[in-house]
């Protein structure tokens, strides 16, 4: 673990910032939410390493288990997940050495290959969940109120950004 510091190391940048180039709030906060982010992917990747997964792993896990029929082609996976297609090559051939998803033909697409949940992989993403629910996903810290003030932020952010079309209030 490393060094817990006496101050706010964020703050302090900021204010360094400012004598130097003037007050700018979204720094303080983009440097804010990139150290937070740090701090909760640790501790996600920390609850599901003992099943052998990565946040990013558990998450295709999920998206399978959600799946009508356990399955999907590895691009829709990639397009559900917003990675790019070797992220989602790199996920799934982790998840098959484990025996959590099996590759299959796409009976759709001669040429396209499925990933499809085994029922070991149902086991781990429910073991998983249920840390990961009792850890509330690293934002313990934060209230209930607080988490959809997250969401509500976050949103705005990613629909300005166009990473889904309509309303980003709705």
């Amino acid at each position: 673990m490393s060094h817990v510091l006496s101050f706010d190391p964020v703050q302090r940048a900021f204010e360094l910032w400012q004598d130097r180039w003037g007050e700018s709030s979204s720094m303080r906060a983009v440097t804010s939410l990139m150290r937070a982010h740090q701090l909760v992917l640790a501790e996600v990747d920390a609850i599901v390493k003992p099943y052998d997964l990565t946040f990013a792993r558990y998450e295709a896990l999920v998206l399978l288990v959600f799946s009508r029929k356990g399955a999907l082609p590895l691009s829709k996976i990639g397009e559900r997940l917003q990675v790019h297609p070797t992220s989602v090559t790199n996920i799934v051939d982790r998840l098959e050495k484990s025996g959590l998803v099996a590759r299959r033909p796409n009976p759709l697409d001669g040429r396209g290959v499925l990933a499809e949940i085994t029922d070991e992989g149902r086991e781990v993403v429910e073991q998983a969940t249920a840390d990961l629910m009792r850890a509330e996903f690293g934002l313990g810290a934060l209230s209930s109120d607080q988490h959809d003030s997250l969401f509500d932020t976050f949103r705005v952010l990613r629909h300005a950004s166009g990473d889904f079309e309509g309303d980003a209030e709705s």
